[in-house]
């Protein structure tokens, strides 16, 4: 990849900000433009800036603002509601599956925890730049056993043709639109357009939603 991704880092403990902040600093395709030890001043401050971070990464338990309450879900929630553009990565030390399910269905594009590998992170930020999300298998797992969880409710069945099921699949699996496009044997462009309409045809907001809206509707069972 030629193009430097930038990523925010939104962590109240230093010594684990620094960390990881040296840590995405050594790799030659990602720069920090971005850092705050609370969630709650993100919005205000990223208006002030002529770049915003392609991916950030947030960190569950935020500093409250004052008496209120203030989590990396709620950031999540403002991020998707100003600056959708920028692709959200949780980090935290809860592996709950309920905090996992839930974050990615308020539209999070993926989940990390505090002691996974560099490598990982890696993974994700590149993942979540160019797809649009970063499902592992801890997030489908999360994902599957919450819709397990949950009592089944009778949907209109929503009608897709067999080549969006097909790229839903792909998508699914984490393929770029390229991959696609050289697996199915028609242009990025193609790919992109049904990808749009599976977007609107859902109602997804990103393409992490989409994931959940194949997995809860049984078009895909990746596990």
């Amino acid at each position: 990849m030629n193009q430097i991704i930038s990523v925010g880092i939104v962590e109240d403990q230093v010594l684990f900000r620094e960390g990881v902040r040296a840590i995405i600093s050594d790799w030659p395709d990602t720069r920090v433009i971005f850092e705050s030890p609370d969630g709650y001043s993100v919005i205000d401050r990223l208006s002030k800036l002529s770049v915003v971070p392609d991916v950030m990464l947030i960190d569950l338990s935020l500093p409250p603002n004052g008496d209120k309450p203030y989590s990396g879900l709620d950031l999540t929630r403002a991020l998707l509601k100003y600056y959708p553009g920028i692709k959200i990565l949780i980090l935290s030390v809860h592996n709950d599956e309920n905090y996992i399910a839930q974050l990615i269905e308020e539209g999070a594009h993926g989940y990390l925890l505090k002691d996974c590998n560099p490598s990982e992170v890696h993974e994700a930020i590149v993942s979540a730049h160019v797809k649009g999300s970063y499902i592992n298998q801890r997030t489908l797992l999360a994902i599957q056993h919450n819709l397990g969880n949950k009592k089944k409710v009778k949907r209109t069945p929503l009608i897709i043709t067999k080549r969006e099921e097909e790229i839903l699949q792909l998508i699914c699996q984490q393929f770029t639109a390229e991959e696609i496009a050289e697996k199915l044997f028609i242009s990025v462009k193609t790919v992109n357009g049904h990808r749009n309409n599976l977007l609107q045809k859902t109602g997804s907001r990103n393409v992490t939603v989409l994931v959940l809206y194949a997995l809860k509707n049984n078009v895909i069972n990746l596990i």
